[in-house]
């Protein structure tokens, strides 16, 4: 299998701990994480190909991130560091039923200051899939990087993958990111939504039929929309559909968008889907629905688990669960 190249912002999580008594001050453990980054996890635990492209910190917490991700797997050959500024870190509560909020500490810091020169023309050549989410597009200077990425990724023959993971905390007070976040949904083949982001865009453009129009007028071929629990939306130009995942109880959310989104990657590029393949792909119903099943029991292992890299599965459980669950594993994934 080519690579899944996976671009962006690799970060510290601190993840709040339960408390040893009501008087105890707030106590948080640092995971790896970032959700570029925990996306090249999940496919590499997966057994696929993962590379990482961003900048980390010459500091402490940016060694603890190289150490994570090349012990997880993932080719690390095209990550460069920095001592122009230190690695981001995220603190993460967690409310009753699992969900987290995010307090960030960025910018500065040293994801950000990758510049198209530090690309490496070697990993696009490498690249069956280059996947990216809208936290490298909070300032113009990242955000030319990562279209100009995604640009360099098509010419080589690349999937182009976008999930928005809109965190509206990362962007400067008083500037809208629709502007940016409409240009890098342009540029991407496939798309991966929240259900909340749909809503966020469809505010500007009118509906969410305006936004599925508007964003079949650029690349995209495939739209994928989540919501929790709830049914899994996807759409091409040409059809519509929902699937429906196994319902399971959440402990911590914080790593299971990427972790289902490291599935479908995996599976999408076991299958060897390709911008022009991708709407027929998903037109089959059998590979379909093993595709977005396989995805979907990424996530629903991810929600079980606290931390971010240490919550992505491998493909032993993945294979238990769906077998579990009386569901097929997506026969060219493994």
């Amino acid at each position: 299998m080519k690579s899944i190249l996976c671009f962006g912002e690799a970060l510290i999580d601190f993840h709040a701990q339960p408390p040893t008594d009501p008087s105890s001050p707030p106590a948080y453990l640092p995971h790896a994480g970032g959700a570029p980054a925990n996306v090249a996890v999940a496919v590499a635990k997966l057994g696929g190909h993962a590379a990482f492209a961003g900048m980390l910190g010459a500091d402490a917490f940016g060694d603890l991130l190289l150490r994570s991700l090349a012990d997880a797997g993932v080719d690390m050959r095209y990550v460069q560091r920095t001592d122009q500024a230190n690695t981001a870190l995220a603190f993460v509560s967690l409310d009753a039923s699992g969900e987290r909020s995010f307090s960030f500490y960025r910018p500065p810091s040293a994801d950000l200051l990758f510049r198209a020169n530090h690309f490496d023309e070697r990993a696009f050549a490498d690249a069956a899939i280059f996947h990216v989410c809208s936290n490298s597009l909070t300032e113009e200077a990242i955000a030319a990087v990562t279209l100009e990425g995604m640009a360099r990724a098509r010419k080589a023959g690349a999937l182009v993958s976008f999930d928005m993971n809109l965190r509206p905390a990362l962007w400067p007070a008083g500037e809208k990111p629709n502007p940016r976040l409409w240009a890098t949904l342009a540029a991407a083949d496939l798309v991966k939504l929240s259900v909340e982001e749909l809503d966020f865009m469809a505010a500007e453009a009118g509906s969410r039929e305006a936004v599925y129009r508007r964003l079949w007028q650029g690349h995209a071929r495939c739209l994928i929309v989540t919501d929790g629990a709830a049914a899994i939306h996807w759409l091409t130009p040409a059809q519509a559909g929902r699937f429906q995942p196994h319902a399971v109880t959440a402990v911590d959310t914080t790593g299971a968008g990427d972790a289902f989104v490291g599935g479908l990657l995996y599976s999408l590029a076991a299958h060897r889907a390709q911008a022009d393949s991708l709407a027929d792909l998903m037109a089959d119903a059998g590979t379909r629905d093993a595709v977005l099943g396989f995805a979907a029991a990424c996530g629903a292992l991810a929600v079980g688990r606290r931390g971010s890299f240490a919550a992505m599965p491998d493909m032993a459980e993945v294979r238990r669960f769906l077998e579990d669950h009386g569901s097929a594993v997506s026969p060219h994934a493994g």
